[in-house]
């Protein structure tokens, strides 16, 4: 038999052993953010990619512009000068597979290994992955309700420059904070960009969850408050329409696309995918925003309903005004790291605090998804959580 061929000696020093993994899913899954299947707007999508087949299918054959589907640029540059105040042409901005896909070359275009990246001080674990993996020291900043405290901020630069560190960006997710669940004030984002702005950082804006909104006023985006460029910015369709669809954006100056378009492998966004997007904002997208929203809501206030009859006053949490999730407080010195892949064997997911924070900390804290289950499953699911969490005397005392 043939000795088997070695690659270790071949791998580039950059590369890393991460082996492609498939999502499994607890019974009561209220880990990952995933939509309800049951409210995915199938048949219209397909409608939509009938209608524009029948327009421009065999437009297929080619390869597509290599900034995305022009006609899908437009009708978001218009979507964000209606809903988020933004002042974007369709050429200002490039289409991506999905949010994802925008955050880490834009991370990769902007960070240098060892330079300081700012977030708050919990923070989306896919990002905070990522920049690890391109070599940033990840700093998170403090927040209260309404978002980063722009004092702490201020100190925060002001610490690690007077360190010999470099500080490239701010990265921040301002509406609807995953995980955290807030939205940033408008005062506030005033303050940061001030406070950013007097240390010459650019502020990163991830806006992938304001179209998630069922409660309140909405709040403009950071990019609509800043005139000199100096707000790069993304979003998304996963949250609206399917994350399987994997259709995203990216708002910068030109000069930050072109860098980060260096980093972009496999040409174009899927030209199949954005005819029955660009298609689906001209009929319904809006109404079933509407219809999707109101089940959010449902589900949310399930959740808190079986928060409050499950735990009391023993735990705090979170009630966010749209988006996805809620950000759950346990006494110190609980550990719902440690008990995280039990409790997951017992047939119940999430996230604990500590895989969202920069330093490590808040091995007290959960994420807890709202989007995926029935108000009915999520009823039962949160009394299945408390159960095994008294079972296994995560609370301490």
């Amino acid at each position: 038999m043939a000795q088997r061929f070695n690659y270790d000696s071949l791998f580039s020093k950059t590369s890393q052993d991460a082996p492609p993994g498939s999502f499994r899913h607890a019974k009561y899954d209220f880990a990952v953010a995933y939509p309800d299947p049951e409210i995915l707007p199938l048949d219209e999508l397909v409608d939509s990619l009938k209608s524009a087949f029948d327009r421009e299918g065999r437009d297929l054959a080619y390869y597509s512009d290599a900034a995305g589907y022009a006609e899908l640029r437009r009708l978001v540059a218009e979507k964000l000068a209606r809903e988020r105040n933004m002042k974007v042409e369709a050429d200002g901005l490039v289409l991506t597979s999905g949010s994802g896909e925008a955050i880490g070359i834009v991370i990769q275009a902007l960070t240098d290994p060892g330079d300081v990246v700012l977030t708050e001080e919990f923070v989306y674990l896919g990002t905070l992955n990522q920049m690890r993996r391109y070599g940033a020291d990840v700093v998170g900043v403090k927040c209260d309700d309404d978002g980063i405290l722009p004092g702490d901020l201020d100190t925060v630069i002001t610490e690690q420059t007077a360190k010999g560190k470099k500080v490239k960006y701010l990265y921040t997710i301002p509406t609807f904070q995953n995980p955290m669940g807030w939205t940033m004030t408008l005062e506030r984002r005033k303050q940061v960009l001030e406070v950013t702005g007097k240390h010459g950082i650019p502020v990163f804006e991830d806006d992938c969850y304001a179209d998630l909104r069922f409660e309140g006023e909405d709040v403009t985006s950071f990019h609509s408050l800043d005139e000199t460029g100096r707000v790069v910015y993304v979003g998304s369709f996963s949250k609206i329409i399917a994350p399987g669809m994997r259709m995203g954006y990216l708002v910068a100056p030109q000069e930050v696309i072109n860098r980060a378009w260096s980093f972009k492998s496999g040409g174009a966004v899927s030209q199949f995918t954005a005819l029955a997007v660009a298609e689906y904002m001209k009929g319904g997208m809006d109404q079933h925003i509407e219809a999707h929203n109101r089940a959010l809501a449902a589900k949310r206030d399930a959740m808190l309903a079986a928060l409050g009859e499950n735990f009391g006053s023993s735990v705090t949490w979170t009630a966010p005004q749209g988006g996805l999730y809620l950000w759950v407080k346990f006494p110190e010195g609980a550990d719902l790291a440690a008990v995280q892949d039990q409790v997951y064997e017992e047939g119940v997911g999430y996230y604990n605090g500590a895989q969202f924070s920069p330093s490590g900390e808040g091995a007290n804290y959960v994420r807890l998804c709202f989007g995926h289950p029935s108000a009915e499953t999520i009823y039962e699911g949160i009394g299945e959580l408390a159960r095994i969490l008294d079972k296994k005397g995560v609370f301490p005392g």
